[in-house]
């Protein structure tokens, strides 16, 4: 949520931000803004709309200077306008300010400060942070750096700041606390980002803010970080980049989000490559085998995500359930935190996020750390949050996801819960031999059969053009499958913005029949493995009342084929494996109706990538 890019060097700034800006629109906003300083003056454009808007309105102002920080917003305090829109600028018109994340302290401090003569002209909490620092700063004449300390600690909430004084010229303060920070170390440069995208063609060098850490950022001198609460130092740590640019290019497709769904056959094979040596019989997963006592030994695992990766955390509950007959709940993680759960030192927590930075299951992290539970990570941003909150972990690799819309994050999760399954397996002895020999041989092939699987594509688009003006839609499926129809319906109505819901097949009776009319589309996930014959029999009451029937079915099934309006075809798999391939279908079906009903796809509305905030 919200995007920060700064830069302070030797080039010309304007170019260079914007650019960052639109790498980070996939973070979703609703405004955007930036300052640019040439020495003399700050000069400010801000707008409600997207970058491309902020760019009509920077021709208002000179672009000139070697000194920038943009700004993408998604609105907290205050509706999304030019007013309210980032960068804000202190009474004095000396500081500025960005910030993601919210203030959650701001109306007393907002009151305090104006019975000390401040105004606002916003309805933002970050209006507020920037006068208090300025506050602090002019009662003891400090530096704004001291100043901006002493300021946080006066502060509830999350942030991620990048603050500027035009006194200060050659020099940009930045801080984090829940919201992520990353600065760019380059020759004689500093870039600052809420990730690295913004600036991986200049750098592949970067450091990436702690919790409660600020940084100076000054032109010529090395970087200085401190520790907000006690201003102590702390050594700069640099790390090597390990993405590219071409991994954030579209590389020729419309949306990021095709060419993400096109990616799931390489970066399932890159997440399990040199973790699954399946002619040798092996899974190996560093911290898995560093610590698989505290598996074995464990009373339950508790899994908590968000979105799509709680969605990635329930076909893990059957997979492990499954294979190594250890008990398993999955929670949301903005639940878990909130409903004082009973946890010990013997459960072990599963925390899943694509971005490594999601703020509950963060919080939900620290919660079960507190209660003793060994707390392992999946996640796919290397340096994340989450990554280094967590005792241990496993990341996906599944490169760059830009679409809000998950996709390969989704099937490279469920790949590494499903290899983290079969090695609690194989250590317990819960799977014969030949059948853990099995899986890993079925697993190892799923990329070729997501290939196969993505050649459906023409016959998802034209059942898109079928029912892209629906209003409703209804998703089934039953035992592995129950989450893919979770996820099938969260894909549709979070890029076309059609209602869509869920349900367990035979939930269908329990009250959603009642929905089903001849204009009522229902997509069933009905592969031959599993509870297949169930699932027919759902599929009759459905046809019984003249629903729409869209049925995912393995290649060479007649009987489904015979009973469905339409059908899309995947390769045969272990049941335990359908999830990897099911999902395809339904993630190219939501793709093509937003497209034919003209909505963002990688941007869908109010909506973000990285949920910062609670």
């Amino acid at each position: 949520m919200c995007g920060i890019v700064g830069y302070i060097g030797y080039r010309d700034a304007f170019p260079i931000v914007i650019k960052g800006l639109k790498r980070l629109e996939y973070r979703g906003y609703d405004s955007a803004g930036i300052m640019l300083y040439d020495g003399k003056d700050m000069k400010l454009a801000k707008t409600k709309g997207k970058v491309t808007d902020l760019e009509e309105k920077a021709k208002e102002i000179d672009q000139s200077g070697t000194i920038g920080m943009g700004h993408t917003r998604w609105a907290t305090h205050g509706v999304p306008n030019d007013v309210n829109s980032h960068p804000h600028v202190s009474n004095s018109g000396e500081l500025s300010i960005i910030h993601n994340g919210i203030i959650e302290n701001y109306a007393p401090l907002k009151k305090e400060l104006e019975k000390r003569g401040y105004t606002f002209k916003s309805d933002t909490d970050t209006e507020v942070l920037v006068n208090l620092i300025e506050d602090v700063q002019k009662k003891d004449s400090l530096k704004l750096g001291k100043a901006v300390q002493i300021a946080l600690n006066q502060v509830v909430g999350a942030y991620a700041i990048c603050v500027f004084d035009k006194k200060k010229p050659n020099e940009i303060v930045v801080a984090r606390l829940g919201s992520p920070l990353a600065i760019g170390v380059g020759e004689n440069e500093y870039f600052i980002a809420s990730d690295a995208s913004p600036f991986i063609e200049y750098t592949s060098n970067a450091i990436y803010l702690e919790d409660e850490e600020m940084a100076i950022v000054r032109l010529n001198k090395p970087l200085k970080i401190r520790k907000i609460k006690d201003d102590s130092l702390v050594d700069p740590y640099i790390q090597e980049l390990q993405m590219n640019l071409e991994q954030i290019e579209k590389g020729g497709y419309d949306h990021f989000m095709l060419k993400e769904i096109y990616e799931q056959p390489s970066v399932i094979k890159d997440t399990y490559r040199g973790r699954l040596l399946a002619n040798q019989g092996i899974i190996q997963m560093a911290g898995v085998e560093d610590n698989i006592e505290k598996f074995l030994n464990a009373d339950r695992i508790l899994i908590i995500a968000c979105g799509t990766s709680w969605h990635a955390g329930l076909v893990a509950e059957y997979t492990i359930e499954e294979f190594a007959r250890i008990p398993v709940e999955v929670e949301y993680a903005s639940e878990f935190r909130y409903r004082n759960p009973i946890i010990t030192n013997k459960d072990v927590v599963i925390a899943i996020s694509q971005s490594g930075e999601t703020a509950d299951t963060l919080a939900a992290i620290k919660l079960a750390k507190e209660k003793g539970a060994f707390v392992f990570g999946v996640c796919n941003v290397v340096g994340s949050s989450i990554s280094r909150e967590t005792h241990a972990g496993a990341y996906t690799h599944a490169g760059p996801e830009i679409g809000v819309a998950s996709t390969k994050a989704f099937t490279t999760q469920i790949t590494v819960l499903t290899m983290l399954a079969l090695r609690l397996a194989k250590a317990k002895g819960t799977l014969t031999n030949s059948d853990f020999h099995r899986y890993l041989q079925e697993l190892e092939a799923i990329p070729e059969k997501v290939e196969e699987t993505l050649l459906t594509n023409d016959v998802a688009l034209e059942i898109a053009k079928v029912f892209k003006d629906v209003p409703n839609a209804l998703y089934l499926g039953r035992g592995f499958n129950f989450p893919v129809a979770l996820e099938g319906a969260l894909k549709l109505k979070e890029i076309s913005y059609i209602h869509a819901e869920g349900y367990p097949a035979a939930e269908m009776k329990h009250g959603p029949i009642a929905l089903i009319d001849e204009q009522m589309p229902v997509f069933v996930v009905a592969p031959k493995h599993g509870h297949y014959d169930k699932v027919v029999s759902n599929i009759q009451e459905i046809k019984s009342r003249s629903g729409k029937i869209i049925a995912i079915i393995t290649k060479g099934d007649t009987e489904v084929k015979s009973l469905a309006d339409y059908t899309i075809e995947i390769p045969d798999t272990a049941e335990a494996l359908t999830p990897l391939l099911t999902t395809i279908p339904l993630q190219l079906l939501s793709y093509h109706i937003a497209v034919l009903r003209g909505c963002n796809v990688d941007q869908p509305r109010n909506l973000a990538k990285s949920v910062t905030v609670e």
